[in-house]
């Protein structure tokens, strides 16, 4: 009778414990919640952006509430984070400014110039870059996105018409790498 109590006692632990799964990627482990500001998101899930079979890094998408629709994601203004976890070593600063510089003129249709100078805050905090670094990119309505650097804060650009063509570099209709996309949007 003690050990059925004991298994009862397991189980409903169980079932009162958070979803909070890791999901492994490229042996990188991304953490199944993240803390932004007040709130706690979950792992909404993550993927490998390659280019040229190259192994670039690994992406997370991380919200209050899990969804399989980018584009609603990209638009919300709701809190939600973006963790990047750098594998390779042909990722350096000049073409990390250059791959987001890409991205936010595919996600905004060519359109940067009302945000040109939020794009230009964001890339200015970009330093060196080595394997194993991690960016958040960590977005709180009235707060802004605000950018970490291996935990550190790096900048905080405002707007959520900034987090939007930010968000849409992963999530949108012309998104960067659709297999990351889908890994992010819990497809993989």
């Amino acid at each position: 009778m003690k050990s059925l109590f004991t298994l009862s006692f397991a189980f409903l632990l169980l079932l009162a414990a958070p979803a909070t799964a890791q999901i492994k990627v490229a042996d990188v482990t991304m953490p199944g919640s993240f803390k932004a500001g007040s709130n706690t998101l979950v792992l909404n899930g993550a993927g490998l952006r390659e280019k040229y079979w190259i192994d670039l890094y690994v992406g997370a998408l991380y919200l209050q509430n899990k969804s399989t629709n980018g584009t609603e994601i990209a638009n919300a203004d709701k809190p939600m984070a973006v963790k990047l976890h750098i594998v390779s070593s042909k990722i350096n600063r000049e073409n990390m400014v250059e791959a987001i510089n890409e991205g936010f003129t595919k996600s905004t249709g060519g359109k940067t110039a009302p945000i040109q100078a939020k794009i230009d805050q964001l890339l200015k905090a970009f330093t060196s870059i080595k394997v194993g670094d991690i960016f958040d990119l960590v977005y709180e309505p009235g707060v802004g996105t605000s950018m970490y650097i291996n935990g550190k804060i790096a900048t905080t650009v405002t707007g959520h018409d900034f987090k939007k063509a930010l968000f849409g570099i992963w999530l949108g209709s012309v998104a960067v790498d659709d297999n990351l996309k889908q890994g992010m949007l819990g497809g993989n």
